[in-house]
């Protein structure tokens, strides 16, 4: 940093550099000599816990993700199957319009009551089903998000 705050004066000295220029020079090695520290983020995530997905038919798209990917089906009804990934799974739910439903992202330290008033805190208008520990909200595009517990299942 000495040698490059050397520079500028050299530069400034022999009508290089304007005094305008040397500033903000200074200006900006001073700032990063002292970065501001990240923003605490609300939660911790820690994993993609699921994807769910809408689907014309549940049956043709639990065949196609197990013939393709060798998911094992972990829960099924007429209107919802729940597919092994790994330690996570993919929901498919039956919906004339197919797309995506929502994804879950596992934060650390999950407590839903504690995460409802965070969230409502921040303005994001969460819901939450009544008995459940299940968290929705709104990402600003409108996706929408759930969180969990890092040992939430199907």
């Amino acid at each position: 940093m000495k040698q490059m705050i050397s520079d500028l004066l050299e530069n400034y000295e022999l009508g290089r550099v304007s005094r305008r220029q040397l500033i903000q020079a200074l200006a900006a090695i001073a700032g990063a000599a002292y970065p501001t520290s990240a923003r605490a983020s609300t939660f911790q995530g820690v994993a993609l816990n699921h994807i769910a997905i809408r689907a014309a038919n549940v049956q043709r798209s639990r065949d196609f993700y197990q013939k393709h990917f060798g998911l094992p089906v972990i829960h099924e009804s007429q209107d919802n199957c729940f597919l092994g990934l790994g330690k996570n799974f993919l929901t498919i739910f039956q919906n004339p319009i197919p797309g995506l439903d929502h994804f879950c992202i596992a934060i650390e330290h999950f407590n839903a009551d504690g995460a409802m008033d965070e969230l409502k805190r921040q303005g994001l208008n969460p819901t939450r089903p009544s008995g459940s520990d299940r968290i929705y909200f709104p990402d600003p595009d409108g996706l929408t998000v759930q969180i969990s517990s890092v040992d939430h299942h199907a």
